[in-house]
């Protein structure tokens, strides 16, 4: 399972935190909002209740009382409603309706005893407050409030607190996203040097009055950069001045091992065979000192100017003595599509080296195709070979790999340095060098290009 990335980590985070504090300030605010009403309407309704109780008292005073109509003369309203029971008898001012099964008969039994009581109910479905007050040893009065408006009131503030609390929410994460966009901003500065120095920037430096804060990270980036330049440098010039010094002395024994090729017929058995050997060794030796010269200055950008790449690769299988065929250009991308602003010199050696690469390690090359993948330009070239196992993939590209990835797929002559100079080459045009699988067997070596369309 792929982990979340920081910036939704910490704004879930904030998201989260906001939503717990809002959430328990919301509850707690409902919570003693709600017991404040209660304990006032509650109040409100014992006053009542023994207003109204004092008024039935004083109603009932006569010999024969007319108890309906005492308990009719009581100003209610739409939320209350009284009831007396007198000697084991229940009376109300209209019909019953079940207002009488809605008075506990533990309420009723504690008024008997002659204490006024209350307790909360739900009277036809609605929340309600039943008071009942002991008139005389016979006669007990109760009145039925109605909490109805109250319950309403309730749920619209808890819906109003429950919004709340979502809003407040939605701000943590709001805050939380612009707090990581604002602490990674000096990160992705970061990140973007470091891309730029991969892709072979040197120059990139992080600002340090960017940020006060990050003072001691950008020094320190930049002296790592300065010291990794200075060494890239020097191990390039070393690698330059070696190659340079070694040329002299190669071009003396070319000479030399020409003199000795063009004479092997003069020669014995074993000294012809050691004169060819010694040719073809100082060969492969100034193939590794110019392919050594090129990488010590792979580093430089590449020249670009318009290149009609059909004719080049074909010029460079004519030098290699491969049939102009194995062309296959993308006609559909028109005349226009096939002109590249590239480094000629670079895209000649990268087209060399994997078809020579092909030659050597792969059967053979069997075609060669030049198009584009959107903003990309897209060189292929496949060959008969075993193919390059995946484990091989991630190295094939790398300096002097010659081990299983060279020996798995034809013999071991080579410097080494052929596939290195393809990636580097990909690189100064702001694209890369990958190895693929070919359909029907076989490899494929596919280099993309960028900046190549106009």
């Amino acid at each position: 399972m792929r982990r979340a990335g920081l910036r939704t980590r910490v704004t879930g985070g904030f998201a989260a935190g906001a939503l717990v504090l809002s959430t328990s300030m919301a509850l707690l605010s409902y919570l003693l909002t709600r017991e404040s009403l209660l304990e006032q309407r509650e109040t409100a309704a014992v006053r009542a209740a023994y207003v109204d109780a004092a008024v039935v008292q004083a109603g009932l005073a006569g010999g024969h009382p007319d108890i309906v109509g005492v308990l009719r003369s009581l100003d209610t309203g739409g939320n209350r409603r009284a009831v007396l029971r007198r000697n084991g008898a229940w009376y109300s001012r209209n019909a019953d309706a079940g207002l009488t099964t809605a008075i506990p008969a533990a309420l009723q039994r504690h008024v008997e005893q002659g204490r006024p009581g209350m307790q909360r109910v739900r009277a036809d479905g609605q929340p309600a407050v039943v008071v009942g007050l002991p008139l005389d040893d016979a006669t007990a009065f109760y009145q039925v409030d109605s909490l109805r408006e109250l319950d309403r009131t309730l749920q619209v503030l808890a819906l109003v607190l429950t919004a709340a609390a979502v809003l407040t929410a939605a701000g943590g994460a709001a805050l939380g996203w612009y707090a990581t966009r604002y602490v990674m901003r000096p990160l992705s500065s970061v990140a973007a040097a470091a891309q730029e120095i991969a892709a072979g920037d040197f120059s990139a430096r992080l600002d340090p009055t960017t940020e006060p804060d990050l003072v001691p990270l950008t020094t320190s980036f930049n002296r790592m950069v300065d010291e990794l330049s200075q060494r890239l440098a020097r191990d390039r010039r070393f690698a330059a001045d070696v190659s340079h010094e070694l040329r002299s002395p190669l071009q003396t024994l070319a000479a030399a091992a020409a003199v000795l090729e063009r004479r092997r017929s003069g020669l014995d058995e074993r000294t012809a065979a050691a004169a060819g050997l010694v040719a073809d060794e100082v060969s492969r030796f100034q193939t590794l000192v110019n392919d050594l010269l090129e990488l010590a200055r792979s580093d430089q950008p590449a020249h670009r100017a318009p290149v009609d790449v059909v004719e080049l690769a074909r010029q460079v299988c004519r030098v290699r003595r491969l049939p102009e065929q194995l062309v296959e250009p993308d006609r559909s991308a028109g005349a226009d599509g096939l002109i590249w602003h590239v480094d000629r010199r670079r895209l000649e050696q990268l087209l060399g080296n994997l078809l020579d690469n092909a030659v050597t390690h792969g059967g053979g090359p069997v075609a060669v195709r030049l198009g584009r993948h959107g903003d990309r330009c897209v060189i292929e070239v496949d060959d008969a070979g075993p193919g390059v196992s995946p484990e091989d993939r991630v190295t094939i590209f790398d300096r002097f790999v010659r081990g299983r990835a060279a020996t798995a797929r034809g013999g071991g002559d080579g410097t080494g340095l052929g596939l290195a100079l393809v990636a580097q080459h990909a690189a100064a045009h702001g694209g890369r060098a990958v190895v693929l699988d070919r359909p029907g067997g076989g490899a494929r070596f596919r280099v993309e290009l960028l900046g190549c369309l106009r």
